[in-house]
């Protein structure tokens, strides 16, 4: 599995740039360059910046990936390594996203469609939210990803309990989003997108606080 993504993930990365080269001569000489909450351009500029931000966006996806592919290397945690596999992983996840995302501009470009779809947008966080839930049970403590806080990386078990509960709620609060996102009006997804990633941020982190305080009792 590791080799076949170490082997598709240039693929995924370059696909916006492939994809823009095979339309370019689609493009009108002025295109959308930056968007609203709402998916409303709130900046145009000539396609030939798209160029940039396309050159951009890579050189960011490429990034994170080789961020989130090699910081184990320099994690003190003793089992940190075990992580490496889970994160490769979720790399991979985050890849496809952003290509996606940056081949969505440029697709609304290329269609004279001026106004992005938010829904589309927060439907695909919310999926990349529930693969990255999927993951989170499994990941061993770390300093870098994770539900970092001054109690899970303290304790093991308290590590290990918190993100099972995390794993649960992101997945399923991921796969919610992903559903009902592509439906609903924009200003009522932004409303429900922003107050599901707030409880599912939230609720792990007062599990943990109090598992701590209950185990500090306990002592």
């Amino acid at each position: 599995m590791n080799n076949i993504i170490s082997k598709l993930v240039w693929l995924f990365i370059l696909a916006p740039a492939i994809y823009l080269a095979i339309i370019w001569n689609r493009l009108p000489d002025t295109v959308a360059m930056h968007y609203d909450l709402q998916g409303n351009p709130d900046r145009f500029g000539s396609k030939n910046e798209l160029i940039g931000l396309t050159a951009i966006l890579i050189g960011v996806n490429i990034l994170v990936y080789f961020l989130l592919t090699n910081i184990y290397r320099v994690d003190p945690k003793k089992y940190a390594a075990d992580n490496k596999d889970r994160l490769r992983r979720i790399a991979f996840a985050v890849v496809i996203f952003m290509s996606a995302l940056l081949s969505l501009i440029i697709h609304s470009s290329t269609q004279g469609n001026i106004k992005l779809d938010a829904g589309i947008i927060f439907s695909g966080t919310g999926l990349l939210f529930a693969v990255i839930g999927n993951y989170l049970p499994n990941l061993k403590p770390n300093y870098f990803a994770g539900l970092r806080l001054p109690w899970t990386l303290e304790n093991a078990d308290n590590w290990r309990k918190t993100h099972a509960l995390a794993g649960k709620l992101w997945f399923a609060g991921g796969l919610f989003l992903a559903a009902i996102c592509l439906f609903l009006p924009t200003t009522i997804s932004i409303i429900i997108f922003f107050v599901v990633m707030t409880v599912i941020t939230i609720i792990p982190c007062v599990y943990s606080y109090k598992l701590y305080k209950s185990q500090k009792e306990n002592q």
